[in-house]
C-alpha cells in the first residue's frame, strides 16, 4: 500500500488486533466527510514486549497522527504519554491517543462509550450494576456507573486489582466464586473476555432474568454466549459494537476535531458483521 506523505495515520494497537472493526468503522467516516485523502485508519499488531519500540517509532514517525489502543496497552501505554485528561488520569486507562506537537495526549473514550449505550436503555441513577472483571475496560466502566450514581458490585478473578477498585471508586466487592448466586441487581456487565467466542458463560444462564440489563463489552458476529442466553430469557441485550460505536464516535472528533457521522459509522459495523455471518 502506497500511503500518501501527508495522510495522517492513525493506527489501532494490540495484541490480537486482526479482528478489529475500528479500522471500518473510522474509514467510512472519513469518507462520509471526503477526509479520504487526509486521514487513514490501519490495524497494528503489537506485543506487550514490543510496546516500547512501537511508541518510540509513534513519537518519531511524522505521519502517525492518533492511536486507538486495545488489550493488552491500556494502562501500561501510560508511561509512554506525556498528557492524560482528568478522565483517563482517574480511570488508570488509555484508549486514544493524540500527537500534538510531538507530545503524545492520552484520553479514555471506552467511558463514555459504555455509559452512553447504557443511558440509552434505562436511567441509571439508583440502579445496581454487578460487573465482571477489574481490568481497563471494567475500571472505565465502573468509574462511570460511580458518576452516575449506580450502586457497583465487582466480581473478579483478581481480588487485589477488585479491591484497589473499591479503595479508588467506592463500589462494592465479591467473590468470583459466589457471582452465580447474585441476586438483586439491575444490570449484569461483562468486562472480561469469558465468551467472547461463544462458547463458554461468564455467569450462569440461570442468573439471567426478564428483568435485566445484560452488557458484554464483547461482541461476536454470532452473539457472545452472554448475550445470546440473556436472548432467551427476555433480557435487555446491549453489545460491544454499541460501545465501540459511542467510543468511537468521541475518538473520532478527538483525531479531527469534528462532528462525528454516526450513521456512516454505525453501517459500517452493521456491515462488517452481517459480512461475517454470511462467511
Amino acid at each position: 500500500m502506497v500511503i500518501d506523505s501527508n495522510t495522517k495515520l492513525c493506527l489501532v494497537i494490540g495484541d490480537p488486533v486482526a479482528h478489529s472493526l475500528s479500522p471500518a468503522m473510522h474509514n467510512a467516516a472519513y469518507e462520509a466527510l471526503g477526509l479520504g485523502s487526509q486521514y487513514l485508519f490501519l490495524p497494528s499488531k503489537v506485543t506487550a514486549a514490543d510496546l516500547a519500540i512501537k511508541m518510540s517509532e509513534v513519537k518519531e514517525s511524522p505521519s502517525i497522527h492518533a492511536l486507538a489502543v486495545t488489550i493488552p496497552h491500556k494502562e501500561t501505554i501510560i508511561k509512554y504519554l506525556n498528557v492524560l485528561d482528568e478522565t483517563a488520569k482517574t480511570i488508570g486507562a488509555v484508549n486514544t491517543v493524540l500527537k500534538v506537537n510531538g507530545k503524545l495526549l492520552g484520553y479514555n473514550t471506552d467511558c463514555y462509550g459504555a455509559i452512553e449505550s447504557l443511558k440509552k436503555h434505562t436511567e441509571l441513577s439508583g440502579k445496581k450494576a454487578a460487573v465482571l472483571g477489574s481490568g481497563g475496560s471494567a475500571r472505565a466502566i465502573i468509574y462511570g456507573l460511580v458518576k452516575e450514581k449506580c450502586h457497583v458490585l465487582v466480581y473478579s478473578r483478581n481480588i487485589e486489582k477488585a479491591k484497589e477498585l473499591a479503595n479508588e471508586f467506592g463500589c462494592e466487592i465479591a467473590e468470583w466464586e459466589k457471582r452465580n448466586s447474585m441476586t438483586g441487581v439491575d444490570m449484569l456487565i461483562n468486562a472480561t473476555n469469558i465468551g467472547r467466542d461463544g462458547k463458554e458463560l461468564p455467569i450462569s444462564e440461570d442468573v439471567i432474568t426478564s428483568k435485566h440489563i445484560v452488557f458484554d463489552i464483547n461482541y461476536n458476529a454470532k452473539g457472545t454466549s452472554l448475550l445470546n442466553a440473556a436472548k432467551r430469557k427476555g433480557a435487555i441485550v446491549i453489545d460491544g459494537l454499541e460501545m465501540l460505536l459511542r467510543q468511537g464516535m468521541l475518538q473520532f472528533e478527538i483525531y479531527t476535531g469534528l462532528k462525528a457521522p454516526e450513521e456512516a459509522m454505525s453501517n459500517a459495523l452493521k456491515n462488517k458483521v452481517d459480512h461475517a455471518n454470511a462467511v
